[in-house]
């Protein structure tokens, strides 16, 4: 099972039909903050340097923790993290990283939130060879390369593919990323789809994200 929002489903647990009458992964139908990521951004594509930087880096921030506490906490981090713009984060000095310990707004992990701040300077010096957006493409999975999970208990924690980007993440400066993490980030950012079958959701199917993600101004943190 992953570790990201797909581990909050029981082991076994297939589609879940709603209160609107969709079938959705059973982690994504409640609560409400749950729904909105699950049928705007899990498993879309995710395009653009500060958008993809914020999805490796909440996935970092929740090894160990809930999905549910980095959604409800997520404009809490786009604040204290400047929007995740690397340029901005990798520029971080001293004061601002004892301002991020001192959040309590946010998750305040001394190694977390140094490996954000390592990687947003990684992510910087990516550039010279492509970028941080090419390098997780080359994990990006073919349309159906698997059979589509039927239950969570299919969705794997991670994969071949993740062992292989977690390698090349770590060997271009970024830390705090193993298999399990690097297969989350593909999952968040639609390198692979595994929206179980017979999720309204799979195929792309989901409406398409706002600007900013579901996880935007607009998002209480009681979801």
């Amino acid at each position: 099972m992953s570790e990201g929002p797909a581990g909050a489903g029981a082991p076994g647990d297939g589609p879940l039909v709603g209160d609107d009458g969709r079938a959705r992964c059973p982690w994504g139908d409640a609560p409400e903050v749950y729904r909105r990521y699950h049928d705007e951004e899990w498993g879309r594509p995710v395009t653009g340097e500060a958008a993809l930087f914020e999805r490796l880096s909440l996935e970092a921030f929740q090894s160990g923790l809930s999905w549910l506490t980095i959604l409800r906490k997520r404009p809490a981090f786009r604040a204290a993290f400047a929007g995740f713009e690397p340029d901005a984060v990798a520029a971080f000095g001293p004061a601002d990283r004892q301002r991020l310990l001192a959040d309590a707004g946010i998750v305040r992990n001394r190694a977390k939130v140094d490996a954000v701040l390592a990687n947003a300077r990684a992510v910087v010096a990516l550039r010279a060879s492509g970028g941080l957006e090419a390098l997780l493409a080359t994990a990006a999975e073919a349309p159906g390369a698997r059979a589509a999970p039927r239950t969570t208990a299919d969705v794997p924690a991670s994969t071949p593919a993740s062992a292989a980007l977690a390698r090349r993440l770590r060997a271009a400066g970024v830390v705090f990323v193993g298999p399990t993490t690097a297969y989350a980030t593909m999952q968040a950012t639609g390198l692979v789809d595994d929206h179980l079958a017979g999720c309204w959701a799979r195929g792309g199917r989901a409406v398409a994200a706002q600007p900013g993600g579901s996880g935007g101004a607009g998002l209480t943190a009681g979801g």
